[in-house]
């Protein structure tokens, strides 16, 4: 068992380093903010299942993470799908939840839809459940799909605390006490995918969302780190999946969650 153990964290640990690699060599393109699409003909406005799908990075990232998320939404039919990188100086997690929502208007406008799906990672997850709970945007986000986001709060990296945004992303702090409060009817799904290796999310069960007002499918998956959670197949299969969903999640929060199964 041990044995098991081991072998499985070092694999996850090679993925990781693999990713990171990988991460790093696109990192630049991701700089830039991506040029947008025209709007679309009112024609095509009205099709079902075009929703538009915004993509929001974490912390000290950009774009470039969602390199092969993006792809594999294009091939399933998602032909708008737009990223967005919140300006590097942003020093509150309110005031990037507030440009998110700006974003999803301009995109609604453009694209003549009026809803949007969102897939936040690490940070970007709770910057996209701030703009939904606290700033009304579950008028317009339909699906929003969280990886590895520290709804509870992280304590990895106790030195990075010098920067306001991760102190946000600490235990107690007064944004998570925010988006802990009630939020009665609020309509947005909410799909939280979580590692049982995640080194990141400190401890591992954070990026669970369990909120009793909220419409909520947690999903475990086993034997990845915390990048790898933007591309490896397993997850964007169930990004995919989950984004397609056609109604509601049965019950709400706190429901048991299905184990994705071993990923390494």
């Amino acid at each position: 068992m041990l044995l098991t153990k081991v072998t499985t964290l070092m694999k996850a640990t090679a993925l990781e380093l693999a990713v990171l690699t990988g991460h790093l060599v696109l990192y630049p393109s991701g700089i830039v903010a991506e040029r947008l699409s025209p709007a679309a003909p009112p024609a095509s406005a009205a099709l079902p299942g075009r929703r538009p799908v915004v993509l929001l990075h974490g912390f000290v990232d950009n774009r470039s993470v969602f390199v092969l998320l993006r792809r594999a939404l294009a091939r399933h039919g998602r032909d708008h799908v737009e990223s967005l990188n919140y300006s590097p100086l942003t020093w509150d997690l309110r005031a990037a939840a507030e440009e998110l929502g700006r974003r999803v208007e301009e995109t609604c406008a453009r694209t003549g839809q009026a809803e949007v799906d969102v897939v936040g990672h690490s940070l970007g997850g709770l910057v996209a459940r701030y703009y939904v709970q606290r700033l009304g945007g579950d008028a317009r986000v339909r699906t929003l799909v969280m990886l590895g986001t520290p709804h509870s709060g992280t304590t990895v990296a106790p030195l990075a605390d010098a920067h306001p945004l991760v102190r946000q992303m600490r235990p107690g702090s007064e944004v998570l006490r925010e988006l802990a409060g009630p939020a009665p009817d609020c309509r947005t799904r909410f799909v939280s995918f979580w590692s049982d290796l995640d080194q990141v999310m400190v401890p591992v069960e954070t990026a669970r969302l369990d909120h009793p007002d909220l419409l909520v499918h947690n999903v475990r998956v086993s034997g990845i780190g915390h990048l790898a959670l933007s591309v490896h197949p397993t997850v964007v299969a169930g990004v995919l999946e989950a984004l397609d969903a056609a109604g509601p999640w049965a019950g709400r929060a706190r429901q048991e969650e299905p184990d994705a199964g071993s990923v390494a």
